[in-house]
């Protein structure tokens, strides 16, 4: 069953699509197929904001709860006082330590949805496996490497010979992020038509995504996500004055330490996970891999085509800055399939309201948001990095 967001998200982009089909158009003359395709469109908006409605129409229904739960959020955002629910509900629970700093643990099915614009951002959750708890418990999550396993050829009538898989446990603790205090102008909370539920949730998921992107790239594992960098083995350090450079050779060497299994492997089979093999640097290092020449002295970086990502020795390059700057000994670069880091996210949301005078006499109040997610490098034979040299 689909859930709410993707029953929001399936309408919008069907209707988007047909707009945009609309303009494209123009007064050209429609085809048979230019029509087909409109009304699959139309008909696929149609039949999205139909199930919806039904799902509003039964109070058991995960949208009517969803609602519910929704509405009690806006009034604790715009008044401080929410009504309190049981079940499914969300729950008011005040601080004991500042009276005007009030503590709301928001329902699971609106805190869904601000996990989900998580997932969405941030350059680790593009290329990330992601997945979804229920509570921040601590978590043992198994992973396997079986690049080295293989079958066997049987003769007739000849025995099966026993090859166990081998599994390990990879932590995947949740570690709280906050988004630091912001003020809201009281204005913006007393006009009904500002969706002020959108306007938190989205301070909250850029402060709140950035400061995860960037654990989920060098965390150090205590306290806080293990990042990949920290998690991934060197498959490669620089000879001596690479401190802040790279050579060709280099890559080349980086690129074939990773088992061919984990990047290049086929398989058609849609049960089967896609791997997601490529590079992951900085602009800084960017800035530097751009400039290398081949032994021919042409470039070896393969600019991005419409729609595609750049090219480095045929594979796919993902920027991301909180990826280490060239330095001494430092972590630049990570080559490998990337969808094998795993990102854990709790539908564990908290959201403070600060009424203090120093709010109210600048006129405004003040939010906190609280997410609590881990990850983990949940194989490490699949990524390595490049480390440059110590001097």
């Amino acid at each position: 069953m689909e859930t709410i967001r993707e029953l929001q998200g399936r309408m919008s982009a069907s209707a988007r699509a047909a707009r945009h089909m609309l303009n494209e158009k123009g007064s050209q003359k429609w085809t048979a197929l230019d029509q087909a395709v409109f009304d699959q469109l139309v008909n696929q908006a149609d039949r999205a904001e139909l199930l919806l409605e039904q799902m509003r129409a039964d109070k058991g229904s995960p949208v009517a709860q969803w609602a519910g739960q929704r509405n009690e959020l806006e009034q604790f955002i715009r008044n401080g006082t929410p009504a309190l629910r049981t079940g499914a509900g969300a729950r008011n629970a005040m601080s004991t330590t500042t009276p005007a700093e009030g503590g709301y643990t928001v329902g699971q099915l609106v805190a869904a949805d601000m996990v989900s614009m998580l997932k969405g951002y941030g350059w680790m959750r593009e290329v990330a496996d992601q997945v979804t708890t229920t509570t921040g418990e601590d978590l043992n999550y198994p992973s396997s490497d079986g690049t080295a396993e293989v079958g066997e050829l049987l003769a007739q009538n000849a025995a099966a010979s026993s090859l166990d898989i081998s599994f390990a446990a990879r932590g995947l603790n949740t570690s709280k992020v906050g988004s630091k205090v912001f003020a809201v102008p009281v204005e913006l909370l007393q006009d009904a038509a500002i969706d002020v539920v959108a306007l938190i949730m989205q301070r909250s998921v850029e402060r709140i995504g950035r400061t995860q992107n960037q654990l989920f790239t060098t965390g150090t594992g205590t306290g806080q996500p293990i990042g990949l960098v920290t998690a991934s083995a060197v498959g490669k350090t620089g000879t001596a004055g690479q401190t802040a450079t790279i050579i060709y050779d280099d890559l080349v060497d980086l690129a074939d330490s990773v088992d061919d299994a984990h990047t290049g492997m086929p398989s058609r089979h849609a049960s089967l996970p896609e791997a997601v093999p490529g590079w992951m640097f900085s602009q800084t290092m960017r800035k530097v891999i751009r400039k290398l020449k081949d032994a021919d002295g042409r470039p070896i970086w393969t600019p991005s085509m419409a729609g595609e990502r750049p090219q480095l020795l045929d594979y796919p390059v993902y920027i991301n800055n909180d990826m280490p700057a060239p330095a001494a000994s430092a972590k630049s670069l990570a080559f490998g399939n990337l969808r094998k880091y795993m990102i854990r996210d709790a539908l564990r949301v908290t959201l403070m309201r600060f009424d203090d005078s120093g709010f109210a006499m600048a006129g405004k109040v003040g939010f906190l948001a609280h997410a609590r997610a881990g990850g983990n490098l949940l194989d490490t034979s699949a990524v390595k990095t490049y480390q440059h040299s110590a001097s």
